[in-house]
This record gives C-alpha cells, structure tokens and sequence, in this order.
C-alpha cells in the first residue's frame, strides 16, 4: 500500500473510539507525527495515556495536551508546574480547537494557585512567568467564585489577584481589601475601586483612548462626563450604565435611537412613569423592554436579560458562569425561583432567559424544549444539560452556527440520525453516515465529507472496511471504524512506523 495512506490512517487510529491504550501510546512516537499531537489535544484519552503524555520527554507531546478539553481538568495538575515554560503557557491559555469553545471547563483552584504563585516560568526560558499570568487572566479558565475564595488567603499576593475582578467581590471582601493590613494589597484594591470614585474616573478617562465605551458603560461617572456623553453620541453605554443618574435616563428614555430607549426600558432603577411611557413607544422592541421591566428588580437580573435579548437565533456569544454577577450587587444573582418564574412568562424573551440557565429544573426544561418559540429552544439546546438528544439534532439541522457547540455536548445523540441520510445539507448527510443504525452508510455520496463519515460507520461489512482502507479518500474514516480489529490497528502502525512491508489484506471481526 502506498506511504500517502499512512498520514490518513494514523490520523483515523488517533480518534477511533475503540483503540485501547496499547495503541494509542504507539502514536506518542515521534515517527508518529501531528497524529499523535492531534490525539493528545483533540480527544478524551485513557488514563495509561494521560500518564504517559505526562511523563512524556517531549515537551511538545504534553504541550497538546496542556489544551485537551476533553480530559478533567484536574489530571492535568502536573503540567502547571511542567519543566517547559511553553507547556505551562499553553495550559493557561486554555483550549483553541478549530471552532473556538463558547464555554471553557474551569481549572481547579490548585492549578490556578500554583500559575498565579509560580516563582519562574521554567527551565527553557521561552516565555515569563508575567506571561503566563496574562494568559491564564483572559482564557476564561478562572471563576468568579474563585476570586472570591482568594480575597481573604493568607497570602497576601493572592489577595492582590482576587482585585482583577473587583466587582465580582462581595461589598464586605472589598472593604476588607481596602483597609488590608498588608500596603501592596490596599494599593491594590485603591486602584481597582477607582471605577466608584467620579472624579477618579474623570481624571483616568484620557488614558483609555478607543476604550472610552468601558468606563460610560460600568463607572461613575461626574456630570461633566455624563454630558460629554451626549456630546460624543456616546449614549448606549450610558444607557446601561448603573451608575447614570436619573435625570440622564429621561433624556435617554426619548433618544431617538430605539435601541437606546430599548436599554432604559428594562433597567430596575428606571421610574414608573418612565416605563408607562415607553410602554407606548412606537418601537414594539422598545414597548417590550418595558413590559420586561418588573422583571428586573436587581441589576443581576437585568444583566442576565441584557445577555439574552437581541441577539437572535444563531448567537453564537461566548457561555460563560450561570448567574451574571452585578456590579452593584455582586453578592446577589437572579434566583432559581426568579429563573423558574421567567420560564412560564407569557414574554418569549424571558422564556429564553430561563432557557439559558443551565440550573433550570428537569420538568421546566422539558417543556421549554416544546416551546413555540425557536430561539427558546435553540437557547434551552445549547444552554442546558437536561435539553432532550431529539432538540440537539433538530437545532444541529436547522442551525449551523450552533453546530460546533453542539457536537461537543455529552447528550447530542450518536444514534437515531439515519433518517436524515437523504438531506440536502451534505454535513447533516454526513452526521447520518456515521449512524450505526444505518443498514447501507452512503459510500457513493458526491460529497467527500460524507464518504468520509459512511467509512466510520461500524455496520460496514469487512470486505468494505478493508477497500476503503486502501482508498485515499476514506482511509481516514475507514481508520477510525470502531469496527476496525484490534490487530489490523497494530499491523497498520507497525506500516506506518516501523517500515513492515506489508500490512493485513482482510479485515476480520
């Protein structure tokens, strides 16, 4: 067989599913390639392999896996203190597959600790342990919930560390910081509580140039900044702003921008006379921002609307904590029950806002998932873990941008597709060819793609198997086949790696 079929048929063993670990570890040699790379970073892995990539003399083996999403988090301690600075780096820095994750596994606080402690940033000298920090601050490994646990460590650097999410704190861990008995940590927490001081604010604006939008949109700000705001058309921050006074919202409650107006509506500190008018507004988006406002007692609440409406079907916006902290409480986020009474509005758009809170009941999610509303079911789909197997697939075919998301979901099902073998969409076909449950998988499909998914099918006869090895095509998938024996997995490796001329000419099961 040709040497252009090895590539191919190691990429196919790194990820077929049933490759026990004595070949996997086969792929760890160098000879192996990106195949052994792409298997270390792209696919959950045995424990015997986690130990050996671990181990492994390498650095560029466990820097893969330093971006594994799929392997727990907690296995992979040892490489946050790995020998490489380059492996630790890549760990910070979280998972970058093809399609970025629009929600990142946190890494347990003993990992976080030992990053954000770290004296050096390893042996090779490649990046600084500064470096490495930066990455891990902007990954969206680190929960809030952690800063939290920080703010009262007995060391005082982290302590310093729980100030990057100052608002996160609760008002009494804020002002412990503030008045700490060590001088770094209250240097440290002056600086971040500038954002509640307007004259602070005022005096720092200059310095953020094209990141101005920040502070109108989250600072206090002095009525000389409020009214360069109106000035500068800068008006939609300020419009969410918390801290906007309220003879500023009645000015922005009649912008002519609806969008503006939009944003005043449901805020929990706009008045009643405010919401009764623009519940007249001419803008129907307006007028149900407004109903939606006896929704939003607290600013948590109002945040976790802000991040669900006018989005539309296919927001592909990043998934980030359960509950959306509050800059002026950020002890206190929206309620199960408030959650729960969203979930049976007569208003879609809060439907959706339950739809996309993971910690929904199994019975509300269930009926969610039959709601008249499209986008409350794509939100309930790719949001919540109880979301039925049949929702995923009908929104896998219906929506493409959530198709990514989707497939990486521990619940999207793996069977009961084969009805969608005759689709118009060659990715939906090729989602179907794969089915086991397909009696005769699409080998002659006029898409590549779906070739290549029929040839994983573990239906296939050996024969087939076997001549679809052989073909360039579809030796990767045909390399994949769970199907594939145990042997025949070895002898193409031996092929492969180790220069045996030949390899078996019959598959046998």
């Amino acid at each position: 067989m040709s040497d252009s079929l090895h590539e191919p048929w190691l990429r196919g063993i790194a990820f077929n599913p049933a490759a026990p670990s004595d070949v996997l570890v086969r792929l760890l040699d160098r000879a192996a390639g990106e195949a052994g790379l792409l298997m270390c970073e792209g696919r959950d892995l045995p424990d015997a392999i986690i130990d050996a990539v671990l181990c492994h003399p390498d650095y560029v083996i466990r820097r893969a896996l330093a971006r594994n999403r799929y392997v727990d988090p907690a296995r992979l301690a040892p490489l946050a203190t790995d020998p490489s600075g380059i492996v630790r780096g890549w760990l910070a820095s979280g998972p970058r597959p093809r399609h970025y994750p629009r929600w990142i596994r946190p890494l347990p606080d003993d990992i976080l600790v030992t990053l954000l402690m770290a004296q050096d940033a390893g042996e090779d000298g490649k990046v600084t342990a500064k470096e490495i920090i930066g990455e891990l601050d902007s990954s969206r490994q680190i929960p809030l919930s952690f800063f939290r646990s920080i703010a009262g460590h007995e060391h005082p650097e982290l302590r310093i560390r729980a100030t990057w999410r100052w608002e996160s704190l609760t008002p009494a861990q804020r002002a412990g910081l503030l008045d700490d008995p060590d001088p770094a940590v209250r240097e440290a927490a002056q600086d971040r509580n500038w954002r509640q001081d307007p004259e602070r604010v005022e005096a720092r604006l200059p310095s953020f140039g094209s990141r101005n939008a920040f502070v109108f949109d989250a600072c206090a700000l002095t009525p000389a900044l409020v009214e360069q705001c109106f000035a500068d058309g800068t008006v939609l921050p300020l419009a969410r702003n918390p801290h906007t006074p309220a003879y500023a919202l009645a000015r922005l409650a009649r912008h002519p921008d609806a969008e503006v107006r939009a944003s005043v509506a449901a805020r929990p500190d706009v008045g009643p006379d405010l919401v009764a008018e623009l519940r007249q507004d001419p803008h129907e988006y307006v007028r149900m921002c407004a109903r939606l406002q006896s929704f939003t007692r607290t600013w948590a609440e109002y945040g976790a609307i802000d991040q669900v409406i006018g989005h539309g079907p296919d927001c592909t916006c990043p998934i980030g904590e359960p509950f959306t902290t509050s800059d002026i409480e950020p002890d206190v986020g929206p309620s199960p029950e408030w959650f729960a009474s969203c979930a049976v509005s007569e208003e879609p758009a809060l439907r959706r806002v339950a739809a996309s809170w993971p910690g929904l009941p199994a019975e509300l999610a269930e009926t969610l998932a039959q709601d008249d509303d499209e986008e409350v079911r794509i939100r309930l789909a790719c949001h919540h873990p109880l979301a039925p197997p049949h929702l995923l697939l009908d929104v896998f075919v219906t929506r493409p941008a959530h198709r990514p998301h989707l497939l990486a979901l521990p619940a999207f099902p793996r069977t009961g597709r084969a009805h969608l073998v005759d689709h118009p969409d060659p990715e939906v076909r090729a989602l179907a060819a794969a089915d086991p449950a397909l009696p005769d998988p699409p080998l002659e499909d006029p898409d590549a793609s779906v070739r290549r998914a029929a040839a994983t099918n573990p239906s296939l006869s050996p024969e087939a198997l076997e001549t679809l090895l052989a073909d360039p095509h579809t030796a990767e998938g045909a390399a994949s086949n769970p199907a594939l024996p145990v042997p025949h997995m070895h002898a193409l490796l031996d092929h492969c790696l180790n220069g045996a001329a030949t390899v078996p000419t019959a598959v046998r099961r």
